[in-house]
């Protein structure tokens, strides 16, 4: 047996005082009526099927009559404050539909389905423990990613809005086989632009079920895109195939597409073209980037041992010493950043990389 890719269990991290401020000068930290730990009051639950019969991992929890009522208020307050202007006058036409758990992997988190009575449309969001991983991942995916996101923290709650698409293990199961040959190979080119962006911005465990297949229709045909929905193995581990979504055994299915369906030229091509996008993205958002990058540079988001280990793993495919040298993640991810930055309209020196990156 190989050596396991991933660590048993990530500690969540606190989130520190110029974190906090950071949350506070971009609008992120907002003071909500429900805490984590209100939700987790629940008198009961029932296991949530899907329409297959198998168990979703998640449970629909219910409160005592007496909790059910401030509860519901309090969740309604929350999702005007995340989807609107935190006026109170558009609570009377919304319903609490359902508050369900999981149990399953390290965030626990609640999901809330709200439903507009009017029109009965609904949405959903998600009650976490706070995490300065997780925060960190959010902030990031916001600015290098193509998709903003909308959260809020306070204290140690994260409110998260719903990201909405097909989870990637049920796409694989289900959608994929069905899907023409022109849309498999599309698909092929986006895993590759999403593998890319996951390194680049070291986000780790990216497995089928941590990200969705978003499918939009554009006139004959559809174009599908790929969304991380998990941020909370951001700058922890310390090996580096876990920040490349490739490497995971759920994902295989996708390898085998992009090995099928693209030659080497247009993976090469296609990776180019997500690290000049991601680098814009770095320059546009340069400022911001810089203060959150000098906060995690003197925070504590991961372990000693997997500092160093990622630092010479990157260096080995770069050989910029400076990353066998650094002494936090927020060193690293600095650094990465930059490289990417300064390289991106170098394609000699991204050409060495990427072969070194072939060989391993």
């Amino acid at each position: 047996m190989g050596e396991k890719l991933m660590s048993k269990k990530k500690p969540a991290f606190p989130v520190n005082a110029k974190l906090d401020d950071y949350l506070e000068h971009y609008n992120r930290k907002i003071e909500i009526p429900v805490f984590y730990e209100d939700l987790l009051r629940f008198a009961g639950a029932i296991t949530v099927y899907d329409d297959e019969g198998e168990d979703t991992l998640w449970i629909r929890v219910y409160y005592s009559e007496f909790e059910r009522e401030e509860i519901d208020l309090s969740l309604k307050k929350v999702y005007s404050i995340l989807h609107s202007n935190g006026g109170e006058e558009i609570i009377q036409y919304l319903n609490v539909d359902a508050v369900d758990y999981c149990t399953f992997g390290n965030s626990k988190p609640f999901r809330i389905k709200v439903r507009n009575i009017l029109n009965d449309n609904y949405t959903y969001f998600y009650v976490k423990k706070t995490d300065a991983s997780r925060v960190y991942g959010l902030e990031l995916e916001h600015m290098l990613s193509p998709y903003n996101l909308n959260f809020l923290v306070y204290k140690d709650t994260l409110i998260e809005e719903h990201i909405a698409g097909i989870p990637g293990d049920e796409f694989i199961k289900n959608m994929l086989p069905k899907c023409s040959e022109s849309e498999k190979a599309q698909l092929a080119k986006e895993f590759v632009k999403f593998n890319e962006r996951a390194m680049i911005r070291l986000l780790g465990d990216m497995r089928s079920y941590n990200y969705v297949i978003v499918p939009t229709h554009d006139f004959d045909h559809v174009v599908y895109k790929i969304r991380a929905i998990d941020f909370d193995q951001q700058c922890f581990e310390g090996k580096l195939k876990v920040y490349r979504p490739q490497f995971f055994k759920e994902n295989l299915k996708m390898v085998q597409l992009v090995q099928g369906k693209l030659q080497k030229h247009s993976v090469d091509q296609y990776k180019l073209e997500e690290r000049s996008i991601v680098a814009k993205r770095i320059m546009s958002y340069e400022k911001r980037i810089a203060k959150l990058i000098k906060i995690c540079k003197e925070d504590e988001i991961s372990l000693p041992e997997h500092i160093e280990r990622l630092g010479k793993e990157i260096y080995e495919l770069t050989s910029d010493v400076k990353f066998k040298r650094s002494q936090n993640m927020g060193e690293i991810m600095e650094l990465a950043l930059d490289f990417v930055k300064r390289n991106y309209e170098n394609v000699s020196a991204l050409q060495i990389i990427e072969h070194r990156i072939d060989v391993k």
